[in-house]
């Protein structure tokens, strides 16, 4: 959890870094380029059957979902502080509940509607839209929140056929030409130091699925999800020191309030007699 806590923070960091040059679409354009290439290389040695699929139609809408969350908080990143970014991810559950109920049919259980009205309510607190006007790219971040709630349903969908390593790499197959076209009219050919920058990001993306994904494997959602919490505290100190953002104990109190929710459902549910 660890390493994937210091992956998640260095693709912000990379983000942060590149916007100043180049634009979001041609920053996820290189993150899938890099990413595609590692992958390939291990389909290569390992063979095809990894990432064979029934779902390819599944994988197709599940990547455009994924790609508006991955350009909105990109394009955050770019504009607004990186504690703000990932205080606003934390409301993924909430969507992520919804979506469950819209696509899969699944119940909005009780801990499921605590979750929600908790997560809605970190959202004000976080925001605070009665103290200053509030800043627009902000309700991008959140558009991009709902549309990884809706890409993490679908992904669920498609794991109890496909494996997870066929979902990354469909990842970046099916959003590398996506990105490419609409990167192609203010296309900035990379140089000096943005191609390290571009280089940390595309394999910090990997690093940062591959170890969250270990964690939940090797240990209960119930201490995992808690401790991906401390990405916040730590991007802050990281916006404060390198970027001059302020350090703004709302975002944490929202955020807080968000992970009492999800704390609370990941409790009833695996509490749930298992079918």
């Amino acid at each position: 959890m660890l390493a994937s806590i210091v992956s998640f923070s260095l693709i912000a960091v990379s983000a942060k870094e590149l916007s100043a040059d180049m634009q979001t679409a041609e920053i996820i354009f290189f993150r899938c380029l890099f990413g595609l290439i590692v992958l390939s290389a291990i389909v290569l040695v390992s063979g095809a059957g990894r990432v064979k699929t029934a779902n390819f139609k599944k994988h197709i809408l599940r990547n455009l979902t994924h790609f508006l969350g991955q350009y909105g908080w990109f394009y955050g990143i770019a504009f607004i502080p990186l504690a703000e970014v990932f205080a606003l991810e934390f409301t993924v559950p909430v969507w992520t509940a919804i979506a469950g109920a819209l696509l899969l049919k699944e119940k909005i259980t009780g801990p499921r509607i605590v979750t929600i009205i908790l997560g809605l309510i970190g959202v004000m607190v976080i925001l605070r839209p009665t103290a200053e006007v509030i800043d627009p790219v902000a309700f991008v971040v959140l558009a991009s929140a709902m549309a990884f709630g809706f890409s993490h349903t679908l992904t669920r969908s498609i794991v109890t056929r496909d494996s997870a390593f066929s979902v990354i790499f469909y990842m970046c197959l099916i959003q590398l030409p996506i990105a490419l076209v609409l990167s192609l009219n203010s296309w900035v050919m990379p140089e000096g130091t943005m191609w390290f920058w571009l280089l940390l990001a595309g394999l910090s993306a990997m690093s940062a699925h591959y170890t969250l994904s270990k964690a939940l494997a090797l240990a209960d959602a119930m201490v995992v999800i808690p401790m991906d919490f401390m990405r916040l505290p730590l991007i802050m100190l990281v916006g404060w020191y390198f970027y001059h953002e302020g350090l703004d104990a709302f975002l944490l109190l929202g955020a807080a309030i968000m992970l009492i929710g999800n704390y609370t459902n990941l409790r009833h549910e695996r509490s749930r007699p298992k079918t």
